[in-house]
């Protein structure tokens, strides 16, 4: 129980500090360190990697704003897209397999690391 409540904040912990320095992305670490280290099934670590996310971007997005970083306008309509997305993906997210999840949550990773290098 001790080993599970320690593993659980070194993912929080370095969740936290990815979502804060690159403004998201602490699912990426999160969801795979569920799985593997906690065992949990890949729908539940991806419904539960939301409600970790949702927190530690609220965090994150106070100290941008602070610091004068946030555009509103953008913030907005990017908002409103993302209510209706997440409301899709959490529809969705039941109707496929933990094999399929991977692949899925895989090509979107892949994308972003071709686009960051790129």
């Amino acid at each position: 129980m001790k080993r599970k409540f320690y593993i659980s904040a070194l993912i929080g912990l370095l969740t936290g500090a990815a979502n804060g320095l690159f403004g998201a992305g602490g699912g990426t670490i999160l969801v795979p360190c569920m799985e593997r280290f906690l065992n949990i099934k890949p729908q539940k670590a991806h419904a539960s990697a939301i409600a970790v996310i949702l927190p530690l971007s609220v965090i994150s997005a106070v100290f941008y704003i602070l610091k004068g970083s946030i555009l509103p306008d953008c913030v907005v309509l990017t908002s409103l897209g993302g209510i209706i997305g997440g409301f899709i993906g959490a529809r969705l997210l039941n109707k496929f397999t933990g094999k399929w999840l991977h692949r899925i949550f895989g090509a979107f990773m892949i994308m972003a690391a071709v686009r960051m290098i790129l």
